[in-house]
């Protein structure tokens, strides 16, 4: 409220500042995503080490999402993010340095790719939590909001693809890490500088006593809400975690393969990347201008069987750059329609109370299958070859894009609109666990599939 009792001035600057720093750490992403996969092809030769180091940077992003959600309360959203990202920038920085000067072991690769998995996810988590307190301050919608932070996603992936295949072309995947690390150092800037005075981004003060009860009972009531309250939050978790394993499959190895093997090297590698990430982009801002007049749930089940099946036979079957650019640019721009769907049904549908909590449980649910997505690939590229790898996975994804057809709890997907959300309030949440809204409340973290 401003002085004289009237709404509070817009102030967008907040919401920028995170969607700046979204967008440098997508770029950072991005480089390693394509950085460190080539630097254990160049190195050892084996996609099945190139596997174990996806499986090693993995794992730890769905143990931290399990347990974190009531940490990051407390300790502030501005603060974890700030942190972890400073952590990550070490970590990820700490490869080339000890590849210099002679040191880098194997088994240093997997730890420092660990210690990256592990502390990202409670920094990703902390600002995606934070953009519809950021939108209503902004005074924009959430549909809006959320097709944004999409775009900035969409656009640095492409932006860091690109760099990442020109960077390695030019001076070797241990440049490419170190300008990671950089990335992370600014983002942690963007954040420390423009979500000041924020209080959502704040710890939370509570009342009661900091102990390990405590924390049981605040990380159950987020389980209770995702398991027993939210039948359409449920399903959207199952059929995420899956396409994540699979899409890490793709991106961590089989991609990096046939780039190595069939389409001429990292140059490919990056700019197959920036064309798929390009057209993701303009698929978010299309949404974000016309997303609403469309129903959710025919979007999103076109979008998935559309923009995910088809790069998987197109690498099987063909050699060339061209056809599976085609095929890139088509897939990217369904592609881009799919999280700012996610990201405002489950900003509708959970209650203030647990928003953070509820935004670990889903981050690691639907991050689940990550770690074995990446190692599955290398052993079956090891064990069969590329072409069948590609084909096995492209099937299985084929099947999970018909769970929205099949399913009746998709139904709910088409129920909620901006206007109802911003209209009721959430209940409040028991000691004893959360109760279901009784309509749709303006607060849940958004499970994002993640882009190949």
């Amino acid at each position: 409220m401003t002085a004289k009792g009237g709404p509070s001035p817009r102030d967008r600057r907040p919401l920028a500042a995170i969607l700046a720093a979204e967008t440098i750490s997508t770029v950072g992403n991005s480089l390693t995503l394509i950085g460190v996969p080539w630097f254990v092809l160049q190195a050892t030769g084996s996609a099945g080490r190139a596997g174990v180091v996806a499986f090693c940077a993995t794992l730890p992003v769905v143990l931290s999402a399990l347990v974190g959600g009531p940490v990051i309360d407390r300790l502030g959203r501005r603060r974890v993010s700030i942190a972890t990202d400073l952590i990550c920038g070490i970590s990820v920085a700490a490869i080339p340095l000890l590849f210099y000067a002679g040191a880098l072991e194997f088994w240093m690769l997997c730890v420092l790719m660990g210690i990256s998995g592990f502390v990202a996810t409670p920094g990703t988590t902390a600002r995606h939590v934070l953009v519809p307190d950021l939108a209503e301050r902004a005074d924009t919608t959430l549909t809006r909001a959320a097709s944004l932070f999409q775009a900035a996603s969409s656009g640095a992936r492409m932006v860091g693809a690109s760099l990442a295949g020109v960077l390695i072309a030019l001076l070797g995947a241990e440049a490419v890490l170190l300008l990671d690390g950089v990335t992370f150092a600014l983002s942690a800037l963007l954040v420390a500088a423009g979500v000041r005075g924020v209080r959502a981004a704040e710890p939370v003060k509570n009342a009661t006593s900091v102990s390990l009860a405590t924390y049981r009972t605040e990380l159950r009531q987020g389980y209770s809400f995702v398991a027993r309250r939210d039948r359409l939050l449920l399903a959207v978790i199952l059929i995420v975690m899956l396409t994540n394993g699979l899409n890490q499959g793709w991106s961590s190895v089989l991609l990096p393969v046939h780039a190595k093997e069939n389409l001429g090297g990292a140059t490919q590698l990056g700019l197959l990347s920036a064309i798929f990430g390009g057209a993701a982009l303009l698929g978010a801002l299309l949404y974000g201008a016309f997303g609403d007049r469309f129903p959710r749930r025919g979007v999103f089940a076109a979008a998935l069987l559309i923009g995910e099946v088809p790069r998987f036979v197109v690498a099987a079957l063909t050699d060339g750059t061209a056809p599976l650019a085609v095929t890139l640019a088509a897939g990217g721009l369904a592609v881009g329609t799919l999280n700012p769907i996610l990201t405002t049904v489950m900003y509708e549908r959970v209650p203030l109370e647990l928003r953070t909590r509820v935004a670990g449980i889903t981050t690691a649910g639907c991050q689940l299958a990550i770690p074995l997505g990446g190692l599955a690939a290398g052993l079956l590229v090891d064990g069969t070859g590329l072409v069948p790898a590609l084909l096995l996975f492209g099937g299985v994804y084929f099947l999970a894009t018909l769970s929205p057809l099949l399913f009746p709890s998709w139904r709910e997907m088409n129920r909620e609109t901006d206007r109802e959300m911003h209209s009721v309030q959430p209940p409040p949440v028991s000691s004893s666990g959360p109760s279901r809204p009784s309509a749709p409340a303006p607060e849940a973290p958004a499970p994002r599939p993640s882009a190949s």
